[in-house]
Formats: C-alpha cells, structure tokens, sequence
C-alpha cells in the first residue's frame, strides 16, 4: 500500500506543480498544506467550499478496486493502476467536485430538499449524520422500490406511521389496548420508522440526490432519472457512470474518504442558506 501511496503523492505533486500553484512540495508532508485557493471562479459561481486535495489523498479517496472489477467508462477518472488496483485521478474528484458543490449551493438557495442516500451498512450513520445537521432527508436502510416514482403509496405508509406515532404519543394506544398488541404497535412503528423515518418530512419531490455508493443504490439512481431529478453520486473505479449527472470519482468504501465529502457537500448546503 505504501508504494501506491508514493506514487500517488508524486502524481498529485507533479499535478499541482503545474497548475501553477507554488507550495512547498519538497517538504511533505512537513509544513505545507495543499489547498486550492479559496473563493475561486467557477464558470459564473464562486467556490464557497474549499476542495483539498491533500485530505482527499490522506483519507484514501484515490483507491480504486481491483483492476479486474473495473468498469471501462470510469477510465476517463482513472490515473493509474498500482499492484492490481486503479488508482483514481483526484485532480479529476477536485475538478468534480468543484462543479458539482455550487450547483449543491444553488439548490439549497431556493429552500427545497436534498435526499440523501447511503445504505451500505458502513455509511449509514455518516449518511444520517449528514442529512439531520442540514435538516434533509435520507434514506440508509433499504431503498424502497417505488420511494420517488410511486409516491401515492409511500405516502400512505408514511401517514400511517405519523398517525401510528402520534396515538402512541397520546396513550391512546396504551389506554385501548393489551400490553402486547401495544407492543405489536410499536414494532410497526418501529419498521415503518426504519423504512420510512429518514423521509417523513419530506412533503415534496427532492429537488437533488446524493448517493454515497452508486453501486449499492441504483435503484435510486434509476428512479431519479426517472423523474429527471439531478443525481450527484460518488462513483468507485467499478461504477457505470452513465446515469449520474455529478460523477464525483472517489474510493466508496473509506469511510474517511466518503465522509470527507459529505463534509463539503453540507458546507455547501450550509452557503447556500447563509
């Protein structure tokens, strides 16, 4: 792992050398931080959100899968392979990121929501942690089919569950029922707050998505298309990125790296309502 790290912090170096952007590179990783300016142009935006390479680099957000699990059109975000493994280009995760953020911000402007998505099991609390801190919603159970193409439904079960919540908040339940069927009450609301809980605030069509893991959750990804909502999604070395709107190319399975950002992307919610 050490030789792919070396030759990714060379690759990066020599990217940034060349960009014109003069740091201290003989000393790393002493005393320079590696930071693109902050408040920069992009196109009619201006980058509210800085981007950094280096804790992109340091979180691991450049391992790629196995070369052998590839998919041929996530070559273009590819720099390298390294001992079986591709080796994403995290100048191409800055310039991604770069634009998918300010349109984050411009959707935030106007109020309206911004599902997040994230059901593989290791980001689901990361997921959930970044959507409560904006107030979006978010779904990092289980994807239900149907939950943005077949909203007639969806909404029947989360009023279900918001009238299930408010009888037991009451005592009604309590006050009209045996212990145990008030027990069988409360294991519905339970798995209708599981299936539903991260979306029963969410009174409209979101006006975006964020999916952690484009892999896991495509059909996700395949309903929003559907209803052309905006898709901006991390995308792995083996992720067909045809259907996504923002390919942000970074390692899906570090958590470091996904949370990372997570962190920009609720920054740039953040900006957005300032």
């Amino acid at each position: 792992m050490m030789g792919i790290l070396s030759d990714g912090l060379d690759f990066y170096k020599h990217v940034w050398y060349n960009k014109g952007i003069y740091y201290l590179m003989k000393q790393f990783p002493g005393d320079f931080l590696m930071r693109g300016p902050g408040n920069k142009e992009k196109g009619n935006h201006i980058m509210a959100v800085d981007v950094d390479m280096k804790a992109l680099l340091e979180a691991g957000a450049h391992f790629g899968h196995k070369s052998s699990r590839w998919h041929p059109k996530m070559a273009p975000y590819i720099h390298s392979k390294r001992q079986g493994a591709h080796i994403i280009n995290l100048e191409k995760t800055v310039e991604a990121l770069e634009t998918a953020l300010p349109k984050i911000t411009e959707i935030a402007k106007t109020d309206k929501k911004i599902l997040f998505v994230g059901t593989k099991k290791q980001m689901k609390e990361i997921v959930k942690a970044a959507a409560e801190s904006v107030e979006m919603p978010y779904v990092t159970v289980r994807w239900v089919g149907g939950t943005l193409t077949n909203v007639e439904t969806v909404n029947r079960q989360i009023r279900k569950l918001k009238d299930l919540e408010k009888r037991m908040a009451s005592g009604e339940l309590e006050n009209r029922y045996s212990k145990l069927e008030v027990q069988r009450f409360q294991e519905e609301i339970d798995l209708l707050n599981e299936r539903y809980g991260g979306i029963k605030n969410m009174s409209e069509q979101p006006a975006a998505i964020i999916v952690v893991d484009a892999n896991e959750d495509k059909n996700a990804i395949k309903e929003a298309n559907t209803l052309k909502i905006p898709v901006f999604a991390l995308t792995d070395t083996n992720v067909d990125p045809t259907n996504i709107d923002y390919v942000i190319p970074c390692n899906d399975d570090a958590i470091k790296a996904t949370q990372l950002v997570l962190d920009y992307i609720v920054a740039a919610i953040k900006e957005g309502r300032k």
